[in-house]
């Protein structure tokens, strides 16, 4: 049921490794150019806060990528932590 056998890379990872750092741009950079609060960007970069979709929407037009980028990487960490929660789960339903 599950598709993820290891721990997804989280969005706020990804946003800080492969996007801030390597462009040499601060958190405050770029919450000023994306119009947004530096709180919301410093919140999903130490994964205290998910993605939305408005967020990945202005990501995606700031890096010239898709939102749906975002969002996949978003949903894969939530997913994760689901399944990690050790959640109980119902059995499938059987229809007579």
């Amino acid at each position: 049921m599950w598709k993820y056998k290891r721990k997804p890379t989280p969005p706020g990872e990804i946003l800080s490794e492969e996007f801030i750092k390597p462009m040499g741009l601060t958190q405050k950079k770029l919450a000023d150019h994306m119009g947004i609060d530096v709180k919301v960007i410093n919140r999903i970069c130490n994964e205290k806060s998910s993605i939305t979709p408005v967020v990945a929407v202005k990501l995606a037009s700031t890096f010239g990528m898709s939102a749906e980028f975002w969002l996949n990487a978003q949903n894969a960490t939530d997913l994760w932590k689901i399944k990690e929660s050790g959640i109980k789960l119902p059995e499938k339903l059987s229809v007579a």
